[in-house]
Parts: structure tokens; C-alpha cells; sequence
């Protein structure tokens, strides 16, 4: 499998890393916590300008037409910058959805509008607050539903830029949309992955805080990092991250199949990608010692982004056990790695 990056992706993977960095610093997300502010208007702006919410629309809605090949490297840089907006769930999820559903609604025509879902998986919805629409799951049907007509009830969350809601009421009349349930499953496995891929954003940039404090925190004369015990603790996080990353493009390069196959794919990079973000922040905040622990110290917000993702779209009990149908359910071994190739030459 050839995960070598088109130079369109690499445009596009660049273009998300620059802004998010010129505009979504822990600095900024301090400023925009004290102000109590759920998005930054200038950020999302900007956001909307470079295209980045068109990614995975198709054509015929105004989109690029781009696959989640494509639109993972942005999630990874949402994580990476722990972006606050939902670009990642609306661009990613919600919006290609709707673009599935109901062409031709009228949100799909306005680039910096926001839609919110409410999955049967997730308990709360995420961002439903700002959300132009919300899509809703309601007794097996789903219904595109202004805010401002249902009761929005918000839930704490351990990540303070997780803005979650519980919905309350019925569904108002006349927003029921025929949804098949391969749309519900293509959201979920849409969201498990870039779930995923915010994870390798969120575990790099765990590891790099703490590389630019072991850098400059000296101890008996030298910088902590020139000890071994600490350079141990971040190349474990690093490997685990480069053993994440092939797992995570090769669970976009082949989610569009929706079988047992690539649910599993999606599955393991979810897990193996949270994980190694848990690893990563928790060797952070070691290495950053006593002051890892505190508010001051900014691997705390990655830390709790890895926490709430690792919980949404999806257990790892849920994911587990997609692993495990896939595993008891079809051959395995090394002449089988590609596993859907060789069911069609038995077949």
C-alpha cells in the first residue's frame, strides 16, 4: 500500500500546520478561555478562507470533492494545535453527511456555516451551541434541526474547548430526512478516524513541549535531556507514534470500502493513535516534572483532548471488539494481510 502523500495533500496538510500555528497557540488559547468564548472569529475566518471546510463536500455541493486520505492530515494538525473550533467535526463528519442526505440544503452553500450530529454512540453532542443545524438521530430516523428548536442542556467535560450538550425535546415536524444506515456507519467510522489523526497531532505535540523543555531545564550543570532515562521516555512516546501513523492512513485509505475490513482499520488506528497520545502527554508532563502537573504548564490541554477523544466515536471496547470480529471472522497471517484481496480470490 502506497501511503506516499500527492503534492495536493502536502499543499493542503502545509496550508492547516501554517495557520493553526500562526493562530492557535497555547497563548491563544488561554486569551480565548478567559474570554469564555467558544470559537475565535478570526481564526475561523481565516479557517474557512483557506478552503479548509470544503475538503470532503463533493463537487456538486460546492466542495473539493477530496477524500478522508485527504482530510486526515488537516485533523492532524487540529490536534496537533489543539484547535478549539469544530472544523474537524463539522468539515469531517457532519457536513459530508448532510451533503449525502439532503444535497440540497442550504447550508451546504455557506463554508463557514457549522453542523453539529448527535450519533447513536455519542451520548452528547459536540460544538451544538455555535451549529447552524444539528443532525439528529431520533428513533432510527434522522432530522436536520435548528438549535434554536430543541433544549440544549450542556454537560461538563474534562476538555475545557469541548463545548458538549445533551439534547432534550422531540425533534420539531417536518425535519425528518431519509438517512440509510450506511450514512450513520460512514460518519462513525469518519469520526473514529479523524478522531484518530488528531491523536497523532496531540501525541506530537506532547513530545515537543517536552523536547523544548528538556532542552533548556539543566540539572547538576547539563539539560535534562542529555540523560538517558529521560531520552528513553520520549523515543518510546515518538516510536509509538510512528507505529500509530501507517495504521491511520491506512485506515483512510480504505474506509470508503465499509466492510469488516476497513471497520477494523478504523478501529485500530483509533486505538493505537489515543493511545499514543495518552503515552505521549503523560511522558510530558513527567519529564516537565512537579510543574507538569500544573495550569501554567500547557500539556494539560493535550492531555485532556486526548482523554475526551479517546471516549467519543467509540470506546476502546467498542473498537476492541470491531477488531475482534474482523480477527474471528475472516483469515489472518502474513499471507493475508491485505485480507479483502484474498476473500475475493477464494471466492
Amino acid at each position: 500500500m502506497d501511503f506516499t502523500f500527492s503534492e495536493e495533500q502536502k499543499m493542503f496538510a502545509d496550508t492547516a500546520k501554517t495557520l493553526l500555528a500562526d493562530t492557535c497557540t497555547p497563548a491563544h488559547l488561554r486569551a480565548q478561555m478567559d474570554k469564555g468564548e467558544a470559537r475565535d472569529a478570526d481564526r475561523w475566518a481565516a479557517i474557512v478562507e483557506t478552503g479548509l471546510t470544503l475538503v470532503l463536500l463533493p463537487e456538486a455541493a460546492g466542495g473539493i470533492g477530496l477524500t478522508e486520505i485527504d482530510f486526515a492530515p488537516i485533523a492532524e494538525a487540529a490536534g496537533y494545535a489543539g484547535l478549539p473550533e469544530p472544523l474537524v467535526e463539522s468539515a469531517g463528519v457532519a457536513a459530508p453527511m448532510l451533503a449525502a442526505i439532503a444535497p440540497d440544503h442550504p447550508l451546504l452553500a455557506d463554508p463557514a456555516a457549522t453542523i453539529a450530529i448527535q450519533h447513536p454512540l455519542n451520548p452528547f453532542v459536540a460544538d451544538a451551541d455555535t451549529a447552524a443545524a444539528i443532525i439528529l438521530h431520533h428513533d432510527g430516523a434522522a432530522h436536520i434541526v435548528d438549535p434554536a428548536s430543541v433544549t440544549l442542556v450542556r454537560q461538563e467535560s474534562i476538555d475545557p474547548f469541548r463545548r458538549l450538550f445533551r439534547i432534550d425535546g422531540m425533534p420539531p415536524a417536518g425535519t425528518r430526512i431519509d438517512a440509510d444506515p450506511a450514512a450513520w456507519a460512514l460518519a462513525l467510522d469518519r469520526g473514529a478516524l479523524f478522531a484518530a489523526a488528531q491523536g497523532l497531532g496531540l501525541a506530537q505535540r506532547s513530545i515537543d513541549l517536552a523536547v523544548d523543555y528538556a532542552k533548556d531545564r539543566t540539572q547538576f550543570g547539563k539539560p535534562i535531556g542529555s540523560y538517558q532515562a529521560v531520552k528513553h521516555h520520549l523515543a518510546s512516546a515518538q516510536v509509538a507514534v510512528e507505529f500509530a501513523r501507517p495504521v491511520v492512513q491506512a485506515a483512510a485509505a480504505e474506509i470508503g470500502a465499509q466492510d469488516v475490513h476497513s471497520r477494523a482499520r478504523v478501529s485500530h488506528a483509533k486505538l493505537v493513535a489515543l493511545e499514543a497520545a495518552d503515552q505521549a502527554a503523560r511522558a510530558s508532563i513527567q519529564v516537565h516534572g512537579a510543574m507538569g502537573y500544573s495550569w501554567e504548564v500547557d500539556v494539560h490541554f493535550f492531555l485532556k483532548r486526548a482523554l475526551g477523544l479517546t471516549f467519543t466515536w467509540g470506546d476502546p471496547a467498542f473498537h476492541r471488539a470491531r477488531i475482534a470480529e474482523r480477527m474471528f471472522g475472516s483469515p489472518t497471517g502474513p499471507d493475508t494481510l491485505f485480507a479483502r484481496t484474498s476473500d475475493q480470490k477464494a471466492a
